[in-house]
């Protein structure tokens, strides 16, 4: 990634204020904070979790000493999914007893910090990743919160013990009914924030809990696949098809069509198998509304023969 120019520098080197203030009326600098600015052209900025860095990268010189990059600010140097988290300012917490406050570019909250709950990424101190799991849980919407929390199961980076241990040691604090709320739906099974998202909508909309990365065996006990969602009873597979799914799939030399052709015969494989009745496949277009997939769901699981 290009560099951050700082108001101070491009003075250093020659520039004025009049001049600063052309180039971003001309679209040749963007303004990250006031007084640090990044070229438009910079890869970083398409991407919000990318922003979200240069933010940080931007006003970490003006912190006060003792402050720990937390809440949505540390999902994103933990390199946990930030769906539906709101990006636009930086989270940092410092350990005092009072005085948080929401700036423009800086919400600080204040809450004890014991020393287990800090790490360092890089050479930056962050809020641990089971601390940051409980903090979104009590602030961010339930299903962003389940899908941080299942992404930290999956990927090792936490255990639903240690989880339970951040939930008790944030008793009595703001939200912590709903951090337990997401504790209890939380699973380590579920590989992608659309089948996060998609098992939250699938519960709030009443269906039956499927089991998750159901393996699926022939009459011969070979394995044939391992499916998302699983539905024994009514032999139903649900499948959520995100196109990074197909590009983490990809064998060396392998085009994207190769392996949705690949899916495609997996599936075939997977209909032909005793005791499957329905395949039911969506994409990240479905979720939203999930009505429509939630009543045809509804409908399969409820006509069992």
């Amino acid at each position: 990634m290009g560099s951050l120019h700082r108001r101070r520098d491009l003075l250093a080197e020659g520039h004025t204020d009049e001049g600063v203030r052309a180039a971003i009326r001309a679209g040749r600098l963007t303004r990250v904070r006031p007084g640090v600015y990044v070229e438009p052209d910079d890869p970083s900025r398409p991407d919000a979790d990318a922003r979200h860095r240069r933010l940080v990268e931007a006003t970490l010189p003006l912190l006060a000493p003792g402050a720990v990059l937390s809440h949505a600010t540390a999902v994103v140097m933990h390199g946990l999914p930030s769906w539906g988290i709101a990006l636009r300012r930086m989270h940092v917490t410092r350990d005092l007893p009072a005085g948080g406050r929401a700036g423009r570019h800086v919400h600080l909250h204040a809450a004890p910090l014991p020393a287990g709950d800090v790490v360092t990424v890089g050479t930056t101190p962050v809020t641990a990743v089971a601390r940051t799991v409980v903090d979104v849980a009590r602030s961010c919407s339930f299903e962003s919160a389940v899908t941080v929390a299942d992404a930290a199961l999956f990927r090792g980076h936490v255990t639903v013990d240690e989880l339970a241990a951040a939930v008790g040691a944030a008793a009595g604090r703001r939200g912590v009914a709903r951090a337990r709320a997401v504790l209890a739906v939380a699973d380590g099974r579920a590989d992608g924030p659309g089948e996060s998202r998609s098992r939250v909508r699938m519960r709030r909309a009443g269906l039956p809990a499927p089991e998750l990365q159901h393996v699926v065996r022939d009459a011969r006990g070979r394995h044939v696949g391992r499916v998302d969602f699983w539905w024994e009873h009514a032999g139903v597979i649900g499948e959520f098809d995100g196109m990074e799914k197909y590009g983490r799939s990809l064998r060396p030399g392998e085009r994207l069509g190769d392996a949705v052709e690949r899916e495609k015969r997996r599936e075939d494989a997977l209909r032909a198998q005793p005791g499957v009745r329905h395949v039911v496949r969506w994409t990240w277009h479905d979720l939203d509304p999930i009505t429509p997939l939630t009543t045809r769901l509804h409908s399969l699981l409820t006509t069992v023969p």
